[in-house]
């Protein structure tokens, strides 16, 4: 509810459950890495291909949906080294809102910088850039579900069709991306519609406004041509008089269960928000924050209690400026299950936004698109998960390889643009022994007067033109084979790129 104005805003800027008996042979080799292949449910649980369990642990990065027609801040920042951003931070999974109007033929992304960054975007469709931020978060080891976010760019509906974009729009389209996006994996899913909201029903029998039936409808329509996909399906707003989030209400599911042909596809996805969104009476509620737990319980958390299904939280996020909007979030990611307590037996989640430029909520980054806002990154870190093998080879064994007894670290330096006055790059640390670490240091040296001028997910010092930079607490452990990045700007541009030495302790 009350979501014209942030997504106009947008537009302007405890039970461990069994494993899947069936594996797949191919892929239930131990050296394959969690997240591997196509996903499914069993119970309140995700499993890989091999059935071992996965937790989506993300972020929304929108803009596809709006009239830009390409995710946001690639007027600033290159999509590779916002990507890498995102995995270097802990998190695993992109939620990609999208509108119709992109499947349009000949649609072009409005607002990408290509001096010096982006450059290999110059000239493609939206469909096309889709194609290259799918490749490269695949790469990267990273997820993506797709998000049927609007019919068209002009705003957010309360029903899955609109008198422009009718029904067999909606499924033509949800059809075309199953079918590009088939037999490659990092599409885990597509979220049908985004918060459906009144007249929006669910289980009534209406099937003009019956959201449940319209979603069994798509979902079969999906899996008519990609049977692997998880089908993502929404709440609604109210149900037998009880009126939540748009899109946050599934207590229909108890009586009226999403059924579709395939089985073992339905994750259910639920919104949920803080009072920098809206006012809600549970906020005011004498015994808040403590009462919270309950209201989840009731409007979706009950799916996941009772093993009906997994649950997502799609949506969720804040200003965090309130003092009741930080006890809400502290509740919310408290009752979504650590990860060091449960591993994957939790809630599944991806927090909105990614974007700075989210009206009512802020998001990770920060207004320049590079410094994360970490008093919001350190709120989520307890739920983080890890992130999925890209399925290619690991490093060969070298001094800290089979029989070696000292810890040993590589580091690979690139630039990801460079516009003259500064740039921004990457640096990717990997463990290449056969031993864990438990830190790990980068220094180079660069040829000339360059300085850093940010760096996150890395703590530096300069001195003249060597730099050293120390993991984080979070990135600093690593098992063997296993890597992390950090990223920083500097200035001016135009340098060489430096030799890098790696230290590892």
């Amino acid at each position: 509810m009350f979501r014209t104005l942030r997504r106009a805003l947008c537009v302007a800027a405890a039970l461990l459950l069994p494993l899947a008996g069936t594996q797949s042979s191919a892929l239930a080799d131990a050296d394959a890495q969690a997240g591997a292949g196509y996903w499914h449910t069993n119970g309140r649980q995700i499993l890989d291909a091999a059935g071992r369990p996965v937790r989506i642990a993300g972020v929304n990065w929108f803009g596809f949906e709006t009239a830009n027609h390409v995710v946001h801040g690639l007027w600033a920042r290159d999509y590779k080294s916002m990507i890498d951003q995102m995995k270097s931070l802990g998190y695993n999974t992109i939620r990609m809102p999208y509108s119709d109007d992109i499947l349009k033929p000949g649609t072009m992304p409005d607002s990408i910088n290509h001096d010096g960054r982006n450059t290999d975007l110059r000239g493609l469709t939206s469909l096309q850039v889709l194609d290259r931020i799918v490749a490269y978060a695949g790469q990267s080891g990273m997820k993506i579900v797709l998000d049927r976010h609007r019919p068209d760019a002009a705003g957010q509906s309360a029903l899955w069709y609109t008198a422009s974009v009718p029904e067999s729009t909606w499924i033509t389209n949800l059809k075309a991306l199953a079918t590009r996006y088939k037999g490659n994996s990092t599409v885990i899913g597509i979220d049908l519609h985004n918060e459906p909201h009144d007249p929006a029903c669910w289980g009534c029998g209406d099937t003009s406004r019956d959201w449940r039936l319209a979603a069994q409808r798509a979902g079969n329509a999906v899996l008519s041509v990609n049977p692997e996909l998880l089908i993502m399906v929404e709440g609604v707003q109210s149900h037998n008089g009880t009126n939540g989030w748009w899109g946050g209400n599934l207590m229909g599911v108890a009586q009226h269960p999403v059924q579709l042909d395939v089985a073992n596809r339905v994750v259910y996805s639920a919104h949920d928000y803080a009072t920098s969104v809206a006012q809600q009476s549970w906020f005011s509620d004498p015994s808040f924050p403590a009462n919270m737990p309950g209201i989840w319980d009731k409007y979706w958390g009950y799916i996941f209690k009772q093993n009906i299904a997994p649950v997502w939280l799609g949506e969720f996020g804040t200003t965090l400026q309130p003092s009741v909007d930080q006890k809400w979030l502290a509740e919310l990611v408290k009752y979504l299950r650590s990860t060091s307590a449960h591993g994957a037996d939790g809630f599944h989640w991806t927090f909105w936004s990614w974007n700075p430029n989210s009206g009512d909520t802020g998001g990770i980054l920060k207004d320049d698109w590079q410094t994360v806002d970490t008093a919001k990154d350190a709120y989520l870190a307890s739920i983080k998960a890890p992130g999925f093998g890209t399925g290619g080879p690991g490093p060969g064994p070298g001094p800290g390889g089979p029989g070696g007894t000292t810890p040993t670290c590589a580091a690979t330096y690139t630039v990801g643009s460079d516009w003259g006055g500064g740039f921004n790059a990457e640096v990717k640390v990997t463990n290449t022994g056969t031993l864990p670490l438990k830190s790990w240091k980068v220094t180079w040296t660069w040829s000339g007067s360059q300085k850093v001028t940010s760096m996150w997910n890395a703590t530096h010092t300069q001195t003249g033109a060597t730099v050293t930079a120390v993991n984080a607490a979070h990135n600093g452990s690593l098992s063997a084979g296993s890597s992390a990045s950090f990223g920083f700007g500097g200035a001016p541009g135009g340098g060489d790129v430096p030799g890098v030495t790696c230290t590892a302790t």
